[in-house]
């Protein structure tokens, strides 16, 4: 037998909801997620005060309670990562900028805690050989409760265990004393990294290209059809023409955009560059 909810929690509290964040963030709830969203949700009910969810919901609705939004959002955002998650990109970034001159520039545009672009700032130390290389990495996300762990780029020593021991002598610092069990990423890895709140659905995306690469992975999957499509018709005018864009392991935006063409597996690039590319070499044949 289950026991009751602190909260009552109906089907039409789980819908407003589900409409709201994804007025907000564009994010598409399944309707499989009613027990995360009460578990989430009803953190903020403590927080706040709030004795309903529909009360909650209407406090949200009506204006009164527009600092909450954040912490709304912040809520029902799924911050998944790893150093080097689908390690198999970096090589291909690696790859993609040796031989290119700088500066160049990486925007990884759902950054989470940090360790996607800080993975990335080690891939350009080592393809140019220094830690201080001619390149930057915007690094980007809606919950500025990550983006706040993500600047400190301090981290327990188990979220490192799957790095090589020659990266993390390199790139990591090693806590003494009170801060034993802990790594803090390099001041010059941090440097190369820029921190900022910045929500897909926002009609003004605060950041400018051209990139060299865009990172989107694991964050499409939360967005339906349309605005998937959306958000991969404005990153067209922020790449270069040869840029990379790379995709998490269970997205798929050939059925979305035919502005992008299959590079490799979930790497993209412009379709007119592919084209351009293909015309180029047959001429050359």
């Amino acid at each position: 037998m289950k026991s009751p909810k602190e909260f009552d929690f109906t089907s039409r509290d789980f819908e407003r909801v589900r409409a709201l964040i994804y007025q907000r963030a564009g994010i598409s709830l399944a309707a499989s997620k009613q027990e995360m969203v009460y578990s989430r949700i009803a953190r903020r009910l403590r927080a706040t005060g709030m004795t309903s969810f529909a009360a909650y919901l209407d406090w949200l609705e009506t204006g009164k309670g527009d600092d909450e939004w954040e912490a709304f959002t912040n809520a029902l955002t799924t911050n998944l990562t790893s150093f080097f998650r689908e390690g198999q990109h970096f090589p291909i970034l690696a790859t993609h900028l040796k031989g290119k001159k700088g500066p160049l520039t990486i925007w990884c545009s759902a950054s989470s805690t940090g360790e996607e672009p800080y993975s990335i700032a080690m891939t350009l130390c080592e393809v140019f050989g220094t830690l201080t290389p001619p390149a930057h990495v915007i690094a980007t996300d809606i919950d500025t409760n990550v983006l706040a762990t993500a600047q400190m780029g301090i981290y327990a020593k188990d979220r490192i265990e799957k790095m090589t021991p020659e990266r993390v002598k390199r790139f990591m610092l090693n806590g003494k004393g009170s801060q034993a069990g802990l790594v803090r990423v390099r001041p010059e890895l941090r440097e190369m990294v820029t921190f900022k709140q910045l929500n897909l659905l926002a009609d003004n995306w605060a950041i400018r290209g051209p990139f060299d690469a865009i990172f989107c992975r694991n964050v499409m999957i939360y967005f339906d059809k349309p605005t998937q499509g959306k958000i991969l018709s404005r990153f067209v005018p922020l790449m270069k023409p040869d840029a990379l864009l790379f995709a998490g392991h269970s997205e798929n935006f050939m059925y979305v955009s035919d502005a992008f063409k299959l590079r490799g597996k979930t790497v993209y690039q412009l379709a007119d560059h592919a084209e351009s590319a293909g015309q180029l070499r047959s001429h050359l044949a």
